[in-house]
């Protein structure tokens, strides 16, 4: 399946999509240096975030989609190292509305899960 979305999002920092599938995508990425928020190599929280809207934004893969709310609980810290996946599964569609269900992953422990509220707009949200 074609990437129809996000097309210049830096995978280095939100993830790279293995898994690509109708309502469904699964991205990794490895939690580098430059997302440490301190001397101990934790990882600042945004950066988790950003996977895991990077993976339901995907998993909608329409060229307008957009963020509108999310509900997301962090479960465990992330180390600089840590090698996780996002896996993003569109729960329910209502019209332009798209819920996503998230889940980050290390090994076999959840990280962080939550929902995604997505739209899909009629046009680029800045035009």
């Amino acid at each position: 399946m074609d990437i129809h979305t996000h097309h210049l999002i830096d995978q280095e920092l939100c993830g790279q999509p293995v898994d690509l599938q109708p309502g469904y995508c699964r991205v990794t990425f490895t939690a580098t240096d430059r997302m440490a928020a301190d001397d101990k190599g934790l990882v600042h929280g945004g950066f988790i975030f950003g996977l895991a809207d990077y993976a339901a934004m995907l998993a909608v893969n329409d060229p307008h989609v957009v963020l509108g709310a999310a509900a997301l609980k962090f479960l465990k810290p992330v180390s600089v190292g840590d090698v996780l996946s996002a896996e993003a599964r569109v729960s329910e569609v209502k019209g332009r509305k798209h819920v996503v269900a998230v889940q980050v992953y290390r090994n076999d422990e959840t990280m962080l899960e939550g929902q995604l509220t997505c739209f899909v707009l009629d046009r680029h949200v800045l035009d």
